[in-house]
């Protein structure tokens, strides 16, 4: 349980620098004493779940993210909700990578599925779904409808 509140704690500083606030700001958002947000912080106490909602959707993360993320483990800060950092992956010698497992479960990827590289000299590569780009195209009406109009 130790390392669950040294956690938060961490994690409760780290967001409320990153964000440029100082502890009375965080307390006033959320509707609780600058003394609860400091003893947070110095892991005395636990924020209570309708506090630890508030903080996560203050900082704009997941409550998960807020209660177990270590930056020490994943060698990044706390990413935005809806927003991952999977890790490194090798290139092998033919180009083939081997994408996350836990970027095939959260994105649904499965065997036999096509994805497309986006690339931009200044921004990167991007892999994306191809159903992703599909659904958008239909919605922005660049496909037209079923009989291509």
């Amino acid at each position: 349980m130790k390392g669950m509140i040294n956690m938060i704690g961490r994690n409760l500083i780290h967001l409320r620098k990153y964000n440029h606030l100082t502890q009375e700001e965080v307390a006033e958002r959320i509707n609780v004493s600058r003394q609860a947000v400091a003893k947070w912080e110095n892991d005395e106490t636990n924020p209570d779940l309708r506090s630890c909602m508030a903080l996560a959707e203050l900082y704009n993360v997941t409550i998960d993210d807020l209660v177990n993320h270590s930056q020490e483990d994943a060698g990044v800060p706390i990413p935005p909700k809806g927003k991952f950092f999977f890790g490194s992956v090798t290139v092998g010698d033919r180009g083939q990578i081997v994408i996350p497992k836990r970027a095939r479960e959260v994105f649904k990827i499965e065997s036999g599925d096509k994805l497309l590289i986006l690339g931009d000299e200044d921004r990167g590569l991007a892999i994306v779904h191809e159903r992703g780009i599909l659904d958008f195209m239909g919605v922005a009406g660049i496909l037209g409808d079923k009989d291509g109009k």
